[in-house]
């Protein structure tokens, strides 16, 4: 267990991940931000999720879930129920829909979610409706002013997409907040519709003192002002059987190695930070599901 003073803060998303593929249909609970919540509790980090769910039995097994894995979990109630995201992997390409609660997700910002995020370490935020510039508003208000402890996954997702235009205006806002971001090549192709280099280039362009890219088999790098550092995916034993989560595992892998060791002040010491989410990332992809898994 990591000698924090306060949980990390994740914010984002908690659902439940509905696969159907050709042996039947099968039910996982998911959602960017709770993989990055439980996979931070996993890697010895203590973590609370802040997200919707419904009052339900999804939700109560979500609850159950985060409890399990020692995450704590400050909850809003949704009125349409409990967010589910389904995968149709049955012909083809994965295709992915999304319930009416994952569509209108909301987060209340009350009182305990506002002295959980100013005690934080670091606030981490994950799959955010940025297109509700009503919610990026209450985000903001929630962070203490002057402090760069702020880490970004925008995570879009087409199915939850209301409007391409104000996503990348409430998630630029935010970043421009941010000790880093996190964006992968998905990213950049939905909302910019440009390559994951040019985006890189155009966060630091806005200020964003770190950036780490996330390239799917070309491994994953970071960019820390005018330098940047990169490492193939890790070459470990056996079949890589699911990727669902191996962002969320490179996630929570740096955050780990900045409440371990700090911010990276050269580029060796970012190196050493990819090369351990290199290998949490490719020992998560080695199992069915999204749960973190290290080597």
């Amino acid at each position: 267990m990591h000698s924090v003073t306060a949980p990390v803060v994740v914010i984002g998303d908690a659902l439940i991940d509905e696969l159907r593929d050709s042996s039947g249909t099968r039910d996982f609970v998911g959602g960017a931000a709770l993989n990055v919540a439980v996979g931070l509790a996993r890697l010895g980090v203590p973590s609370t999720l802040i997200a919707m769910v419904g009052d339900d039995a999804d939700g109560e097994r979500i609850a159950e879930f985060l409890n399990h894995h020692g995450v704590g979990f400050l909850r809003t109630i949704g009125p349409n129920g409990t967010s589910r995201a389904i995968s149709d992997r049955r012909e083809g390409e994965p295709r992915y829909i999304f319930n009416e609660a994952a569509q209108k997700r909301v987060i209340e910002f009350g009182p305990e979610a506002r002295q959980a995020i100013r005690d934080s370490p670091f606030t981490l935020v994950s799959c955010f409706p940025f297109d509700d510039l009503t919610q990026v508003d209450l985000l903001t208000a929630s962070v203490p002013a002057g402090r760069r402890r702020m880490i970004v996954d925008p995570n879009p997702r087409a199915g939850m997409l209301h409007s391409r235009e104000r996503f990348v205006r409430g998630f630029e806002a935010v970043a421009e907040l941010c000790e880093l971001v996190k964006v992968g090549d998905d990213d950049a192709r939905m909302l910019y519709g440009t390559d994951l280099d040019q985006l890189v280039s155009r966060l630091a362009d806005t200020g964003v003192p770190h950036i780490v890219g996330t390239a799917g088999r070309d491994g994953a790098f970071v960019r820390s002002g005018d330098e940047t550092v990169t490492r193939p995916i890790a070459d470990l034993p056996g079949e890589v059987i699911d990727t669902m989560g191996a962002g969320d595992a490179v996630l929570a892998s740096v955050v780990e190695s900045l409440i371990a060791n700090g911010v990276p002040d050269s580029n060796d010491a970012w190196g050493a930070v990819l090369d351990r989410a290199m290998l949490v990332a490719g020992a998560t992809c080695r199992h069915d599901g999204a749960l973190l898994r290290e080597p």
